[in-house]
């Protein structure tokens, strides 16, 4: 068994890798990042303003530490059939004080999804309570960028989002799930609290981006479509992946993949293994009307952080924590991206 101080480290050694220069990667700054990724989503057909909402989640997801999130994703955009598909403005189908459904139009959840986390705020910040779900939609990246924008407006969010078939159930030879994110955010009195976590054992978009570069995949989570393991990236989008930790990483998923039905999954195509995306949000003074759940939140924090730590332990951290400390970091230090993604996105 490995100790924690060995998977702190690994952690660690993992991040120096992570921002390291090499003849294959590029550094470049924030704006220049940002230019990389605007000029190519305006290629494909964005419009300054979509590419302008797309590429701010993806140069956060580079700097926060998730490099597969970043701008390799608009390689995955511009693959994907869907993108080449008509779209429609995304437009409220349905509509309650407290609830929206949401028709994404066929558009990238990045556009989708944003437009659906304006109205949660929207509708709980008036009304204490929203339900928002959105689909006809796919991709939408990373949830705990929406999640952190909501939470600033001094709300407690779930989100979850449902995908198409990626990953095997307990003891299948074919997808079953999506990868099935799920999300949770807090305010507290000195700033957002995120925790986000993907229910399969790798993320679809890790898994492209292995596939591009040519890097085989940790072992014992990808199967090719005869449903045999595999560690070929290359094979596994043919197949895909497991659940992490087991049956509890596969109920996790599941109950993603129902809760998607509830944002309107099947409502675009029939299919009720398919994207949704769901919003859930509360003000916290609603059952605290003195408002002193941020100042808890702030101390359980602290709490936390000043317990006891065991050999070899530097710091005791929480969740969002890291990425909000890398994300400063990098905002001076530029954005590491490999070389071959790079000219890929000049090339589209």
């Amino acid at each position: 068994m490995i100790s924690e101080p060995a998977k702190e480290k690994a952690a660690v050694n993992a991040r120096d890798l992570l921002d390291a220069d090499t003849p294959d990667t590029v550094r470049l700054a924030v704006a220049e990042a940002t230019a990389l990724g605007d000029a190519a989503l305006k290629r494909i057909g964005y419009s300054a303003e979509e590419a302008r909402i797309i590429v701010d989640q993806l140069v956060d997801n580079s700097l926060c530490g998730y490099r597969f999130a970043g701008l390799p994703r608009i390689l995955a955009i511009a693959g994907d059939e869907k993108t080449r598909a008509a779209r429609a403005p995304v437009r409220i189908v349905h509509e309650t004080p407290l609830s929206a459904l949401i028709d994404g139009g066929n558009n990238v959840g990045y556009l989708s999804c944003y437009r659906g986390a304006e109205i949660t705020v929207q509708k709980a910040s008036t009304s204490g309570l929203a339900a928002v779900g959105v689909y006809n939609s796919y991709y939408s990246g990373r949830n705990a960028y929406f999640v952190e924008k909501i939470v600033r407006a001094g709300l407690v969010v779930f989100h979850v989002a449902s995908a198409q078939p990626r990953v095997l159930p307990m003891g299948g030879t074919k997808p079953a799930l999506g990868t099935n994110p799920i999300c949770f955010g807090f305010p507290s009195s000195k700033g957002p609290v995120v925790f986000d976590m993907g229910t399969a054992s790798l993320m679809w978009g890790e898994v492209m981006l292995h596939a591009h570069l040519g890097w085989p995949l940790p072992e014992g989570v990808g199967f090719d479509e005869q449903g045999h393991p595999t560690r070929d990236a290359d094979a596994a989008l043919k197949g895909g992946v497991v659940p992490f930790a087991g049956h509890k990483g596969y109920g996790l998923s599941f109950a993603a993949q129902a809760l998607g039905l509830l944002a309107g999954a099947a409502l675009a195509r029939g299919k009720v293994q398919d994207y949704g995306f769901l919003f859930w949000a509360i003000n916290p003074d609603l059952l605290l009307p003195g408002g002193e759940f941020p100042q808890q939140m702030t101390e359980l924090v602290t709490s936390i952080k000043a317990t006891p730590r065991q050999p070899g332990v530097d710091e005791i951290r929480v969740p969002s924590e890291r990425a909000y400390r890398e994300r400063e970091r990098r905002r001076k230090e530029g954005i590491v991206l490999e070389r071959k993604v790079v000219e890929s996105l000049r090339a589209l």
